[in-house]
């Protein structure tokens, strides 16, 4: 994020403090409205009050100044969990961010711990391109990501409100949601994919059997759908765009990266490294 990690004084009426973690009153501190991550798994959530309670919160909590108090801009979770732990006191580290950095970092924080659905990171991008005017092109490079996989979650907001809800939930990923695109009566078909427990690619063969098929075109370019099918799921859980080649005699699986940190988020999830 180079120059947006910058400390800066607290504002009018707080105490100035030297750069770096301080510890905060837990009641001072006030979620973001706009944060990308609304759904917090309550299982997971009890699980980290439990581990704070023994030993404190490990990481900090990034605010910036807000009104009389501060608002949290990436660590909302962990503050939940240390109000449950009954802490008095949090770590944090005090940033005067604006808006749009501040939805910036938000993003990027949750991306890196994998902690957003489909949807909230699909509204998050609506809303740096709708309110901040940012591109297609300058969010995958913020989120390392491809420009076709932005293009992609910005597609699942087509969808009716109540398919998005089963994926906010996790009854349905973003593989099934993106094969439901453009299908007719797009909810019949995800009550029947959610009862039934189809997989991505069931749930492929069936939105396409929905679908009228355009006159004079052949689908998927006349590739095997199940081939292409793997290629989406592939797509989507990289945030790349990917390739598979196949024959009797075996295949190649080609991953398109634009950018040396993009390939550097490959790496670290093929050796198993914290991103």
């Amino acid at each position: 994020m180079g120059d947006l990690a910058r400390e800066e004084p607290v504002g009018e009426g707080k105490e100035n403090a030297s750069p770096g973690v301080r510890s905060l009153p837990v009641g001072s501190l006030t979620p973001h409205p706009g944060q990308p991550r609304r759904h917090f798994d309550e299982a997971a959530l009890e699980e980290l009050a439990q581990s704070i309670a023994l030993r404190g919160v490990l990481q900090p909590i990034v605010v910036r100044p807000h009104g009389t108090g501060y608002q949290i801009v990436a660590g909302e979770r962990r503050w939940r969990a240390a109000q449950r732990a009954r802490l008095h006191e949090v770590p944090v580290i005090v940033r005067a961010f604006d808006d749009t950095e501040t939805l910036e970092v938000a993003l990027v924080e949750n991306i890196q711990r994998q902690d957003l659905n489909a949807i909230e990171e699909a509204e998050a991008y609506h809303r740096l391109i709708e309110d901040f005017g940012h591109t297609q092109e300058a969010l995958g490079k913020l989120v390392n990501k491809s420009r076709s996989h932005i293009a992609n979650l910005l597609r699942l907001l087509e969808l009716p409100k109540p398919v998005q809800e089963r994926v906010v939930n996790g009854a349905l990923t973003m593989g099934h949601a993106r094969a439901l695109i453009g299908a007719p009566d797009v909810e019949t078909l995800a009550d029947q994919v959610v009862a039934r427990g189809l997989s991505v690619r069931d749930t492929e063969r069936m939105a396409r059997a929905a679908k009228p098929a355009p006159r004079g075109q052949r689908d998927t370019e006349g590739r095997d759908p199940d081939l292409a099918a793997l290629e989406h799921q592939l797509a989507d859980l990289l945030g790349l765009s990917v390739r598979v080649a196949h024959s009797a005699k075996g295949g190649t699986l080609t991953l398109s990266y634009s950018t040396l940190d993009q390939l550097d988020m490959v790496c670290q999830r093929l050796t198993g490294e914290r991103i």
